[in-house]
């Protein structure tokens, strides 16, 4: 038994799974809510219930034909793939509409609710700690843009004055002319550096968040920047996108207008829970990293990084590891990065295996992220480009 874990990828203590594919023989033709439980016992299939599983029409997870994700916090069940594939396209976009009105009302609650202090410092307190290592590493950056400067003891160039009687003995190193220079260690910045922070909103982020907790910590990890950045603007400015199913740059914080306070904060993190609940499904993982750093590059700053964070769910929609890792070397002005958040099994480990050595990180628990986060400024600090 243990030889034939090894070979089918089980590590030790792993339960295993075995999974029935079976047709339900049920139609999808009415997306709707559904009726709430307020017992909240689990539902299985059928299509009367919100929150319930496996089901069609109404609002759940592993479901088809219903308007959006639900999560009741109950086992999930799963239709196989092709009967989400088999929904009628009039039905798709009913579903649609419905889940499009139902983000605009979550939208609108969020930005008029009033300050929710409880939820705030609940995610607070898990990266507290964080947020004080990552201002430490961000007190200790050093510039590193290089700055059109006069340098001397050239070989030629304009004649240095100060290197006259150098020249009448014969010194051949007396001129001076315009380049590029490194700045020396502890020189001011000139200009802050810019950083990109692109978050997954994936459906699948939702999905598998009562897997492994995936969406919550990226929520954690959104709070953590936001947190430990605040103050910084003369040194590092920074700004949120998100990208999903139906779009790849989804603004959640811009660089001129960063959360000025715990609710403007929480708002983010409301809206990236919402927008994962209520998207089409789909990816646009490729999309985003290249929009980011092709958008970033334009902005004039010390450094420009830009770091991804993703699920890692790449196989569902084909995406080729090594074209991810070109776009990800693909401007020679930023620095980018991908975070694994999130993995089913050892889908992460085996991403990195095909992207560029120190590009791509795995972060299971963000007590990790202000690590990683150090790992790659260091690596900037001391690479010569």
């Amino acid at each position: 038994m243990q030889e034939w874990k090894n070979m089918i990828g089980f590590s030790d203590g792993k339960e295993l799974q075995i999974t029935y594919d079976r047709e339900s023989g049920r139609k999808a033709d009415g997306p709707k809510h559904g009726k709430i439980d307020k017992s909240n016992t689990p539902h299985v299939g059928g299509n009367q219930w919100a929150g319930g599983t496996g089901g069609s029409n109404t609002a759940g997870l592993g479901g088809f034909g219903g308007p959006y994700r639900l999560d009741a916090g109950h086992h999930v069940y799963q239709v196989p793939q092709a009967e989400k594939d088999a929904v009628p396209e009039e039905v798709r976009q009913a579903a649609r509409e419905i889940a499009q009105k139902a983000f605009k009302d979550r939208l609108r609650e969020i930005n008029m609710s009033e300050y929710d202090a409880e939820t705030y410092n609940n995610f607070l307190d898990h990266v507290r700690g964080q947020i004080q290592s990552l201002r430490v590493i961000l007190d200790s950056l050093q510039a590193k843009g290089k700055e059109r400067q006069w340098l001397k003891n050239q070989a030629y160039g304009d004649l240095d004055d100060a290197k006259l009687i150098e020249g009448i003995t014969g010194e051949k190193s007396i001129y001076k002319r315009r380049g590029e220079k490194d700045p020396e260690l502890g020189t001011p910045q000139e200009k802050p550096k810019r950083m990109r922070l692109v978050v997954d909103l994936s459906g699948s982020m939702y999905r598998f968040n009562g897997y492994d907790g995936r969406l919550e910590r990226e929520m954690e990890a959104a709070l953590m920047m936001m947190e430990a950045l605040d103050g910084y603007d003369e040194k590092i400015k920074y700004d949120i996108l998100g990208h999903s199913g139906e779009d790849h740059k989804v603004q959640l914080v811009k660089s001129d207008k960063a959360p000025a306070n715990n609710k403007d904060r929480l708002v983010v993190l409301k809206t990236m829970h919402a927008h994962s609940q209520f998207c089409l499904s789909g990816d646009n993982t490729l999309e985003a990293t290249r929009h980011a750093i092709n958008d970033l590059g334009e902005e004039e700053a010390d450094e420009h990084f830009v770091i991804i964070l993703s699920d890692a769910n790449f196989d569902r929609y084909n995406i080729s590891p090594k074209k991810f890792g070109e776009i990800l070397r693909s401007n020679d002005k930023v620095n980018a990065y991908t975070i694994f958040i999130g993995s089913l099994d050892d889908q992460a480990a085996q991403l990195i295996k095909h992207l560029p050595s120190g590009h791509a990180f795995i972060c299971l628990d963000t007590k990790d992220l202000p690590q990683i986060l150090q790992q790659i400024f260091t690596s900037t600090m001391l690479s010569s480009s």
